[in-house]
Parts: structure tokens; sequence; C-alpha cells
């Protein structure tokens, strides 16, 4: 490879720590040398916080970056700029050294960090939420259900008893209709200018 390509980078860069291509890892040495990381464990979980940033989601990564952020909480700051960057960059987790070995470093690294990513609607909803909304509903109206026989009982202590918990039971139960309500509302656009 030439002088300034991303293949030579890589290889000047393992020759230079005494390493060889680990089979299967070599885009992570790709990334480091892309991204300019360097090849130390504190690098290391800035790399994987970038990528988690990034949209590489895979459980190594995670647990690269959980243990180091255990150990390291002093800089959790720098981890977290180093995520911020990560979603703001051009998604590079498929990239390969035999699909860009012959770019130029330089070109690379200029499409990655200036690259703007496409405006979405802001989202407000996720599994987690439908998951929530769901339960409260379930659980609200069981907790009505349960307490329903007690209110028609000839007792004041069984009614009354009963009828808080009823009350909150439909509280609980509104909650997560109202919530799943807005989960389907089409929600705006959001965009730089506020429009």
């Amino acid at each position: 490879m030439s002088k300034g390509t991303l293949g030579k980078d890589i290889a000047v860069c393992l020759i230079r720590h005494n390493l060889h291509l680990v089979p299967g890892y070599e885009s992570h040495d790709l990334k480091h040398v892309l991204l300019g990381f360097q090849m130390t464990p504190v690098h290391e979980i800035r790399l994987q916080a970038f990528m988690l940033g990034n949209g590489n989601r895979t459980i190594p990564s995670l647990l690269i970056f959980l243990f180091g952020a255990l150990l390291l909480p002093d800089l959790w700051r720098t981890f977290y700029h180093d995520f911020i960057n990560g979603t703001q960059a051009k998604p590079i987790s498929t990239w390969t050294i035999e699909d860009y070995a012959h770019c130029q470093t330089s070109t690379l690294r200029e499409a990655v960090f200036s690259y703007a990513p496409p405006l979405h609607p802001m989202p407000v909803t996720s599994w987690i939420t439908k998951f929530g909304a769901y339960t409260a509903i379930f659980m609200g109206t069981a907790g009505m259900l349960f307490c329903l026989p007690f209110l028609f009982s000839s007792s004041m202590e069984d009614i009354v008893g009963a009828g808080f918990p009823f009350v909150g039971g439909a509280i609980i139960a509104s909650a997560g209709l109202i919530a799943l309500s807005n989960i389907s509302k089409p929600q705006p656009a959001f965009t730089l200018s506020g429009k």
C-alpha cells in the first residue's frame, strides 16, 4: 500500500506495537487507526464508548466498556464525550480493511467526522414504554377486579378498605391507557431550525 492509505497506516501501527492481525478482528484495528485511538487499555475503552455511540451495540463492546468504566470512574466524562462523538459520526461498524485499505486515511477521517446524521422524528416510544403502559393497564385492572367483590360487602371496613385500592388501580390503569394513546400519536419531526 502507498503512504497515507488506511492499509499502510494500519500496517505501520501494527509493526510499531509489534502486533499481528488476528483473523476476524481486522476491522477492530482499522477503527483504532481511523479514529485515532491508540492501542492502550484506556484508548480501547474510549474506542468502545465511541463505537457504542456509533451503533455497534454488541455484547463484547458493551462488556469491555462497562468493565473499563467501573475501573476508571475519573474518565467517565471522557467516555461520555467519546460516546457523543460516536453518535454524530458516520456509522463505521461494518467497515472492513478489504473495502477501505486503498483509501486515503485523511479522506476517510473527514468523511466520518464531517457526517451529518439524518434528522428523524424525536423517538418518543420504545418497547420499554409500551411494556410499561401494558403492564400498568394489566396491573391496575387486576387490582380493581380483586377489590370489586369487597365493594359490595355489608361491612363498612371492607368497603373503605377496598375503595382506596380500587381507585388506585383505576388511576394506574388510566395512566397506562393515556401513555399508550400518547405513543400512538404521530410525532412532529424536529429540525435544527425548530420548524
